[in-house]
């Protein structure tokens, strides 16, 4: 269990689903991890859970000074980042009628600002050979009646590897989109019954996924194992994206 020894990686997002559930599973590997979250409570018992080798910090990717504060810390510790997750993002229903100024900026503040933000303050301290990893969505590929907003967020990222892809080349640094289908975490708790029993009903595979089956894809992003990997967007899915 030593795909990632001796690397060191950021997560946001870090303190619930996806993203603790990576932590868990980078740390296991040999990483040393970097996680963050909005709230300071649900931070300290993920790293409990983690248990070793990683550093929580409290931070909203949508706030700059929050993010500056995170590489700081990272610095302070005299690492280098050789993994970039940005996975915290944000997730609302809302339909064409319904849609508020106040909806369409916090979605775009933390799915796209933010995400744009955590990678690009994070290349001082990015080892060349590096791995980006973006969570984007299924929603990105697929028409979701009053999630398109979430979904228009996750396309502008995945339109972001492609160009990092390219402008990174010459530092060997891959830029890659993970995108999961309807997955068992606390967003999906918080949505609509209705909606989701919708969204499960166009998945082939007939359940929702698991954070550990991400994470597991996560890891092969951050490793080796995807050398040759890069500008990509796997999905994560149940095949609902492919049909």
């Amino acid at each position: 269990m030593d795909k990632l020894q001796g690397k060191v990686a950021v997560i946001t997002g870090g303190s619930s689903g996806i993203g603790l559930a990576a932590a868990k599973l980078f740390v296991a590997e040999g990483a040393y991890v970097f996680i963050t979250g909005r709230r300071q409570k649900e931070l300290d018992e993920a790293v409990r859970a983690i248990g070793g080798n990683v550093t929580g910090i409290r931070g909203d990717v949508a706030n700059l000074d929050d993010l500056d504060r995170l590489y700081e810390s990272v610095s302070s510790t005299a690492r280098r980042i050789d993994i970039v997750f940005a996975n915290a993002g944000i997730a609302e229903f809302a339909t064409l009628d319904n849609i508020t100024e106040a909806h369409f900026d916090k979605l775009f503040s933390t799915n796209v600002k933010g995400v744009l933000f955590t990678v690009q303050k994070a290349l001082p301290l990015l080892n060349n050979g590096a791995s980006i990893i973006l969570t984007g969505s299924v929603a990105s590929a697929k028409g979701t009646h009053a999630f398109w907003v979430y979904g228009a967020t996750k396309a502008a990222i995945r339109n972001f590897v492609r160009g990092w892809t390219v402008e990174l080349k010459d530092r060997g640094i891959r830029s890659n989109v993970l995108s999961p289908g309807p997955i068992d975490t606390p967003i999906i708790d918080q949505q609509p019954p209705d909606a989701i029993a919708r969204i499960l009903s166009t998945i082939p595979m007939g359940r929702m996924g698991q954070v550990d089956e991400v994470a597991k894809a996560a890891l092969f992003l951050a490793s080796d194992d995807s050398s040759f990997v890069t500008g990509i967007e796997l999905f994560v899915d149940g095949g609902r994206a492919q049909i």
